[in-house]
């Protein structure tokens, strides 16, 4: 996730995991493919490629609708809100706060333990004090390593005090 515009009176973050979806596309159309030319051998092979087929390609798919999620965070001082919209195949949703309810971001962690030791992940939660909605609001629904978090939960902080003046656009 990445700041896309950084101005006074709008903070946008915007997620759009194009790598894994391209790496995706192209994991079920290999197995597809593959599965497809065995099956055209005849034979025995007619079953195992459409087992493969179906198999690499359904596997690619649900892949596919877990981990590929759009997801977009609109904090706008002229209209007081907080937007954060959510697109997957099986939908779209978009959740609406109130903006003045928002006291800071914090960022949530989780650790992990294996043979190899520890390993703490984190997320960028937003705060809102006050309200009907009151209580944490994980921008992103998945941990992840790096200091990806940590850098919108600075941005959104640094964005919350008024700073007339001061516009800045992050590609």
């Amino acid at each position: 996730m990445k700041v896309t515009r950084n101005t006074p009176n709008q903070l946008i973050l915007s997620d759009t995991p194009w790598f894994i979806g391209i790496s995706l596309v192209f994991f079920i159309l290999i197995f597809v493919s593959l599965g497809i030319f065995l099956a055209t051998e005849g034979g025995e092979a007619i079953l195992f490629g459409l087992i493969f087929a179906l198999g690499g390609g359904g596997l690619g798919f649900g892949a596919f609708c877990a981990f590929v999620r759009r997801v977009q965070v609109i904090l706008d001082r002229d209209k007081n809100s907080i937007t954060i919209r959510r697109q997957s195949v099986f939908g779209y949703d978009q959740v609406e706060h109130v903006l003045s309810n928002l006291s800071h971001a914090e960022t949530e962690s989780t650790t992990s333990r294996s043979d190899n030791g520890t390993s703490t992940l984190y997320r960028p939660v937003l705060i809102l004090d006050e309200g009907m909605s009151a209580g944490r609001h994980p921008i992103v629904e998945a941990y992840s390593s790096g200091r990806g978090a940590h850098r919108l939960v600075d941005a959104v902080n640094d964005w919350l005090p008024a700073r007339q003046g001061k516009a800045r656009i992050q590609a």
